[in-house]
Formats: C-alpha cells, sequence, structure tokens
C-alpha cells in the first residue's frame, strides 16, 4: 500500500466516514486531530477543544488501524481566527470565521503536515467535490450533491495547488448516507449532532465572547434612522450586524432593522425592511478558482453568505483583487466582512470579501 493520505479528525461522523472511505480505496490513512483552542481563552465545551472529540477521533482510528496524531494548532488559530474575527466585529463588519478556518488552519497549517508526512492527499469531510477539468487543466471546485448540506461556500479560497492534493470522498453522498455508514461500521459518534454555533463561542453570545476576551468595554452610542435623527440608545457597537432585528431594545412602533453599523462615530443607523436591498457589492481579498481573470459583464450566480440562495448577477473587474457584482434583482442585507461566493452553476468560479454595498 504506497499511498497515503492525512485525514482531518474533527471527531465527528463525517471525517470517519471520510476516513472509512479513503481506507476503502487503499489508502493508508493517518488521522490529524487540530486542538484549536486555548483553555485560557475558551469556554470547556469549545468544540475545537473538546477532550470527547479528540477521544473520539482516537477511537475511529483505532478501530480502523490508523495512526493518529494531534496538533495543537491553538496560537494560529487565535492569530487567524479569532483574532480576526474579533476585529472585524470592531470595525462594524460581520465575519465568517469558519472561512479564515479553511484557508489558514486547515489548508495552511494541516497543508504543511500533509506535506511533511508524506502524504499525496489530504482529507476532510466537507460536503463539496474536487474535480479536474482537461479542458481548461484545471482543478475545479464544485458543490456536494447534497445541496441542502453543500460547503463550497467556505471552501473558496482554496487553490490550485491545495485542490491537487484535497480529496472529499462526502462530496457525492447525502447526510442519511454518511449516518447509516458510521452505524454499520460501529463508530462510537454515528449519532454525534452537527455542530451549529462558531466553535469558540458554543452559546452563541458573541458579544460577551468579545469582552471577555479582549478585556474591552464597548460604550453606549446613538441609534439613529437614515437622516441621522437620535432614536435612542445602544447598548456597543458588537452587538450589531446589519439586517439584525431582535436584542435592539427599542420600540419605534414598526418593525426595525440595523441598516449600518458606524464605528467612526459609535452609531446604529435604524430602518425599514425595506432599507436593506441593494444591487451591488465589491469584494476585495479575492481569490479565482475556475478563471484566471474576472471578465467584465460575465453572467454568474452569486452567494452573499452561507445560507444565501445565490442570485443571478454580473461582475466586473476592478483590479487583481477586487471586483464589483451587481445583482439582478436587489439583495437583502448585503453584509460586510461576509464573504460572496461566484458559481457557474455548481462550480465556484472564486470569492472574496465584501467591503462595501
Amino acid at each position: 500500500m504506497s499511498k497515503k493520505a492525512l485525514i482531518a479528525m474533527s471527531g465527528g461522523v463525517d471525517s470517519s466516514v471520510a476516513a472509512l472511505i479513503m481506507k476503502n480505496n487503499q489508502y493508508e490513512c493517518i488521522g490529524a486531530t487540530m486542538i484549536l483552542a486555548d483553555e485560557k481563552i475558551m469556554h470547556s465545551d469549545a468544540a475545537c477543544c473538546n477532550e470527547e472529540n479528540i477521544s473520539d477521533a482516537k477511537k475511529v482510528c483505532e478501530r480502523l488501524g490508523m495512526e493518529h496524531f494531534v496538533y495543537d494548532f491553538s496560537s494560529d488559530f487565535q492569530t487567524e481566527v479569532i483574532d480576526r474575527f474579533v476585529c472585524a466585529y470592531k470595525c462594524g463588519e460581520t465575519p465568517n470565521p469558519c472561512v479564515d478556518c479553511n484557508r489558514f488552519i486547515k489548508w495552511g497549517l494541516l497543508f504543511e503536515k500533509c506535506e511533511e508526512l508524506g502524504c499525496e492527499k489530504i482529507v476532510t469531510g466537507h460536503y463539496a467535490q474536487v474535480v479536474y477539468d482537461k479542458d481548461t487543466e484545471k482543478w475545479l471546485l464544485k458543490k456536494g450533491l447534497d445541496h441542502s448540506k453543500d460547503q463550497s461556500y467556505v471552501l473558496y479560497s482554496l487553490t490550485q495547488k491545495q485542490l491537487e492534493k484535497i480529496s472529499l470522498p462526502l462530496g457525492s453522498m447525502s447526510k442519511d448516507e454518511v449516518r447509516n455508514i458510521a452505524e454499520e461500521s460501529g463508530f462510537v459518534n454515528s449519532h454525534k449532532k452537527d455542530s451549529q454555533d462558531i466553535c469558540f463561542v458554543p452559546d452563541g453570545d458573541y458579544a460577551k465572547f468579545i469582552e471577555d476576551y479582549t478585556k474591552e468595554t464597548f460604550p453606549q452610542g446613538d441609534y439613529v434612522d437614515k437622516s441621522g435623527n437620535f432614536l435612542g440608545k445602544h447598548q456597543g457597537i458588537i452587538r450589531y450586524t446589519r439586517g439584525q432585528r431582535k436584542g435592539l431594545g427599542i420600540a419605534l412602533g414598526k418593525r426595525t432593522f440595523v441598516l449600518d453599523v458606524n464605528v467612526n462615530e459609535n452609531k446604529v443607523v435604524l430602518g425599514e425592511n425595506e432599507d436593506l436591498f441593494s444591487k451591488e457589492l465589491i469584494a476585495e481579498d479575492i481569490n479565482l478558482i475556475s478563471i484566471d481573470k474576472i471578465i467584465d459583464g460575465m453572467k454568474v450566480k452569486a452567494k452573499i453568505r452561507y445560507n444565501h440562495t445565490e442570485a443571478d448577477a454580473s461582475v466586473y473587474y476592478i483590479d487583481d483583487n477586487s471586483f464589483k457584482v451587481v445583482f439582478d434583482e436587489p439583495q437583502r442585507a448585503i453584509t460586510k466582512g461576509q464573504a460572496v461566493v461566484l458559481y457557474d452553476g455548481d462550480t465556484v468560479i472564486g470569492g472574496g470579501k465584501i467591503v462595501k454595498y
């Protein structure tokens, strides 16, 4: 058995079944579990430092006859994911830390371990597909066959060098199929629930996490309307994101939403639902996968957040690190800090970070 694969083992059912599939495909598999959280910073039950998950990953590796390593990436995770997350909220943005985790940790640090161990492939349990296009001589990232579980959105930063070494065995499967395989294989985690929240904020209280992490207090400021008229007091800018309706603590006699977070003036702009719709955005820090350069006016499907249904749009070149997207129909609550990902059918064209709408 000459082929070797490094499997990112989270302790969950998806990565366990991915390992089994690679074993059945005659790969010599090595399990790698990442410690991402410093216990001095995180909650003890955070998914990324949960001893139960590490133990479950080890048990599955033992069952499959795989060597198992545990890598402590907590320092890098703090710098590349948590610090970026905190900085974004302090700047009035709404980040997606899973994008940064995939970019800098899974396909950065773990990719390096893959090469150090002499593995041909690095494997995860993501629901997406990697295929080689002979016509363009490019590796392509495609949606998972089960669109309800598709995770291609958070993988848009992958490069050709990375895609060449990546295997995503679950891309053509449904979640039910994966759970059935895990149960039939007697995996200890076959019925484990999927994680829902951001792994280092398991209770979902982002503002409290940021205050505890930074040891900072974020002062009250003014709620204002679109014209700048005073409406009331907000409880600190990190508690608000564009499109938010709940938790505003203000009654204006009508449904009210956050339209913008003005960090410089410490103001939160409120308005009505129809005020949230816009047709354009600008993205920076872009990565292109299926093409080398944006062609002005090219038709795409664009997705502005993980749970958003992609919409028809045209994209325009600004420079090698930014593009503009113009939607056919206005989209609700385009938000700075989120990623916009462009698709051609099921193929990821590329994406970038939204900086303006």
